[in-house]
């Protein structure tokens, strides 16, 4: 069978980037923010082949989903650009791919880490059944789902631990350490690459000890909300129950599937309320 890897890349956890000027597309410092984005991903890519990939398929996954410069990408990779995507973060994910690799990734809400978040503002925690996990978690799990195992994941030192809590035996490449949610201490772009390099090396020779992390059966998603102003549009989905007294949303879903797409029509609803 021919190696096929699968790359989700954001852009939180990318090379020097600390605060929200870099990631915004209406902010100064976006374009540069785009530049170093899609060299760090080459650099993943490039490792990828190296290491015996055949096919390498890129998912950009942050914001509005078309940061990555298609004209620098790595001539070999396949791009998924744009919105909306019915698997968001995920999409184009199947049974056929070796292994999945997170690139840019960042720590969930309400934990330390640099813009640290789960998928939008409005979310304070997702629950699987009772296990509390951010977007990694999901994105995790629903790989888990096709039967594909994360094998690496790089951003800042708080991601790094929390990917490490959540998958047994992943790969992590620290490309900056957190000093406060909006200011980092990172290493240089090209000495990062160095670093992304040897650590995908070091996750395809590792990958026989990663296992897929497998979802429950007929998952309980439960979404956490800021306010209740928040909860009040997501539990206008069909088949969500509003739990009395708290800002949470549940929805048993018949799989993981379904849990997935039902957090993005979620949070999709719940970012009609404009107040924190």
């Amino acid at each position: 069978m021919k190696m096929k890897m699968y790359i989700s890349v954001d852009m939180e956890g990318i090379t020097g980037l600390p605060d929200a000027s870099f990631v915004d597309w209406r902010k100064h410092n976006y374009e540069r923010a785009r530049k170093i984005m899609t060299d760090e991903a080459n650099y993943v890519i490039q490792a990828a082949f190296d290491e015996g990939a055949e096919e390498v398929l890129v998912n950009d996954s942050h914001s509005k989903m078309n940061n990555l410069l298609i004209d620098e990408i790595h001539p070999d990779a396949l791009l998924i650009t744009g919105e909306v995507k019915p698997f968001s973060m995920m999409q184009g994910l199947n049974d056929s791919y070796s292994g999945v690799f997170f690139v840019g990734y960042h720590a969930r809400a309400g934990q330390r880490g640099v813009m640290s978040h789960s998928m939008i503002h409005a979310i304070r925690n997702f629950y699987l059944n009772d296990h509390c996990i951010g977007e990694m978690g999901m994105n995790a799990y629903l790989a888990g789902y096709f039967g594909v195992p994360v094998l690496f994941v790089a951003g800042d030192d708080q991601a790094a631990a929390e990917a490490e809590k959540l998958i047994p035996h992943v790969t992590t490449a620290v490309v900056k350490e957190t000093i406060s949610r909006s200011s980092v201490k990172s290493l240089t772009p090209k000495k990062a690459g160095l670093l992304l390099k040897e650590k995908v090396k070091l996750a395809l020779d590792n990958r026989k000890l990663v296992s897929p992390l497998i979802p429950p059966e007929n998952p309980e998603l439960t979404i956490e909300f800021n306010n209740s102003g928040q909860a009040e549009w997501a539990n206008l989905m069909p088949g969500t129950l509003w739990i009395p007294g708290t800002t949470k949303v549940r929805f048993q879903a018949k799989d993981m599937k379904e849990a997935y797409q039902a957090m993005l029509v979620m949070t999709e609803l719940a970012m009609q309320t404009t107040f924190s």
